[in-house]
């Protein structure tokens, strides 16, 4: 990774945070909740940038019809995020795998 690719990095970041606050603010703190649950959980593949903008994606659409966050995601959080998570590795994975060990997981 060079310089260039950071530097590219940043202004996405700042140019996907610059629409989360472009949200009201409730739609900004379910956000921000699960965002940092994503960080903690640590999907794999989230630094490919998919999951986060597509959330960001599916609240600007919920902001457009007039919705309430709550009213798009549940009251639930915590299991909304998780059913997004449902079919992703997550690093807590990865280590089960590598102390489990299981043959042809993380030993590879």
């Amino acid at each position: 990774m060079g310089i260039q690719d950071i530097i590219e990095g940043k202004k996405q970041w700042r140019a996907h945070m610059a629409r989360v606050k472009a949200l009201p603010p409730d739609y900004q703190i379910v956000y921000k909740e699960m965002q940092k649950y994503f960080f903690k959980v640590g999907p794999v593949d989230l630094s490919d940038g998919t999951l986060l903008s597509g959330i960001v994606d599916f609240f600007e659409e919920g902001v457009a019809s007039g919705k309430g966050v709550l009213e798009l995601i549940g009251h639930d959080v915590a299991a909304f995020s998780d059913g997004l998570l449902k079919d992703s590795r997550t690093y807590a994975d990865i280590y089960q795998e590598s102390i489990s060990g299981d043959p042809g997981t993380a030993e590879k």
